[in-house]
């Protein structure tokens, strides 16, 4: 991702004139990754357009408490993980579906996107990926598709570098079975 200097565009931000147009640098610079984190975790097209839409509201709210003591980056993923994370919660408590289902529920809708635009062998590894713990999920998204630092995971998740690399690895580990038992 390029990187913005924060220090300018914080003071953009807190500018009353040029808050609008340095936010919308910030949606212009992020949208786009911001989106396709949250689309990994929620499947749905429309649902993650919506989440991206939360995201950008809630963090355009929180300007004014935001201190700089992380990189915008980092505190737009933290929030954007939190309301795909709510989301999925209050879908499954909705459905009244188990936590342990509701991989089954996400591979359904994977089925019937009409913005899916990969070949099987994707499909098969989507599929594998929302077999495995929802944390896991996380983790294996955000390392091998949006090739996050564990540093910069750490920083967005809470969580420390070690455990990051355990879920990281368990979930490797897991995939790969998932693909051995699916004959794929």
């Amino acid at each position: 991702m390029g990187e913005f200097n924060d220090d300018k565009l914080l003071e953009r931000l807190r500018s009353e004139s040029s808050r609008r147009d340095a936010f919308g640098e910030i949606v212009s610079q992020y949208g786009a990754r911001l989106y396709w984190h949250i689309r990994k975790m929620v499947i749905v097209h429309e649902d993650a357009d919506d989440l991206l839409q939360n995201t950008f509201l809630k963090a355009w709210n929180g300007l004014e408490t935001f201190k700089g003591e992380s990189k915008l980056y980092t505190w737009l993923y933290r929030i954007a993980t939190n309301e795909a994370i709510n989301f999925l919660n209050q879908k499954r408590n909705r459905q009244f579906i188990p936590i342990e289902d509701a991989d089954y529920l996400l591979s359904g809708e994977l089925h019937h996107d009409a913005y899916f635009s990969g070949d099987e062998l994707q499909l098969q590894l989507q599929k594998a990926i929302l077999s495995l713990p929802e944390k896991q999920r996380l983790v294996f998204n955000m390392k091998y598709f949006d090739e996050t630092s564990y540093d910069e995971m750490s920083e967005i998740l809470g969580t420390s570098v070690g455990a990051l690399k355990a879920s990281y690895h368990h979930a490797v580990k897991k995939i790969k079975e998932w693909f051995d038992l699916n004959d794929v």
